[in-house]
């Protein structure tokens, strides 16, 4: 029994020495040297190549390093074993971090400030209370209802968005198609933290950014995006923000990573940009997170997490 490390855009040599080091961690193979594809039972990845997973006779189980499966999903080879995704205590807390930040960011209009002190201008603006601002949540599993709960706690008025619309305690919840209207109108900060599926792509376009609630107290509209690049019509988005439907855009994910340096989202006054470096966990908290589900797996327990292929996550 093996555990494959297929990783590419990190560094493979860090993750393939963690895995080594971590108690009760199967044999380690790196998927840059020749190994036995028969002895391979798990597999940690992390953008794998096409292909390379449908080599692994017996493969038992796959393990996605990241938060979105899409580029998994993407290889029509993938084997029909299960394919488990990261919920890790350590990557839900950062995310939520992020989250928080730019909502208070928007909220307490940091930027607005920041500019006027390069004036050197001592600006005085009413600031509203958390309570009048409203935080629209797309995608609400374990990411968006941890950083719902945070942010109802400070007391923003929050509500959430996602195709079946589960309940959430506290927090007020719109559920597909007919539900994105109504959840978008009443809709100040928009945080999106959707997975990238057929249905999700695109959906932060025009339209959507149109929707948003205009007449709230920060002066316009804000998104963020901390989900998947794949969400976003960049386009779109400087629209809405030249038109004034949007005040402000924080992106954190892009289509084509990193950034390349012509996109004009990097020089736009109103759009912040940020690394992919929102929901960063620490790489120990992971490997160790898939050596125990390999030891439940393997003492006849189920595995954690599983993603519904049907639903892409």
């Amino acid at each position: 029994m093996s555990l494959l490390v297929a990783i590419q855009g990190w560094s493979p040599d860090d993750w393939v020495r963690r895995f080594r080091q971590e108690p009760g961690s199967p044999p380690v193979l790196d998927a840059r040297e020749p190994f036995d594809p028969a002895a391979v039972r798990y597999a940690a990845c992390w953008k794998t190549p096409p292909g390379l997973l449908a080599r692994l006779p017996n493969l038992q189980a796959i393990f996605n390093l990241g938060a979105g499966v899409d580029a998994l999903l993407a290889d029509p080879t993938l084997p029909a074993v299960p394919l488990v995704r990261v919920a890790d205590p350590d990557l839900t807390a950062r995310m939520t971090e992020y989250v928080v930040l730019h909502v208070l960011r928007h909220h307490r209009r940091v930027d607005l400030y920041a500019e006027a002190q390069a004036r050197r201008e001592w600006l005085k603006r009413d600031q509203p209370p958390a309570r009048a601002a409203r935080v629209g949540i797309m995608g609400m599993g374990v990411l968006g209802r941890d950083a719902a709960g945070v942010l109802a706690r400070i007391g923003f008025r929050v509500a959430g968005w996602s195709r079946r619309g589960d309940p959430v305690p506290g927090v007020e919840i719109y559920a597909g198609a007919e539900g994105l209207k109504p959840f978008l109108a009443r809709t100040d900060i928009l945080v999106a933290l959707l997975p990238l599926t057929p249905d999700t792509r695109g959906i932060l376009n025009h339209e959507l950014c149109a929707g948003l609630a205009q007449d709230g107290p920060l002066g316009g509209p804000a998104l963020i995006n901390a989900g998947r690049g794949g969400l976003q019509v960049a386009a779109d988005i400087l629209r809405a923000l030249d038109e004034g439907h949007l005040a402000h855009a924080t992106l954190d994910v892009f289509e084509t990573e990193p950034l390349p340096a012509t996109s004009p989202l990097w020089t736009h006054p109103k759009v912040t940009v940020t690394p992919h470096n929102a929901a960063d966990s620490e790489p120990a908290e992971l490997c160790r997170y898939v050596v125990e589900q390999i030891r439940r797996h393997e003492a006849g327990g189920a595995l954690q997490n599983v993603v519904d292929r049907g639903s892409g996550y």
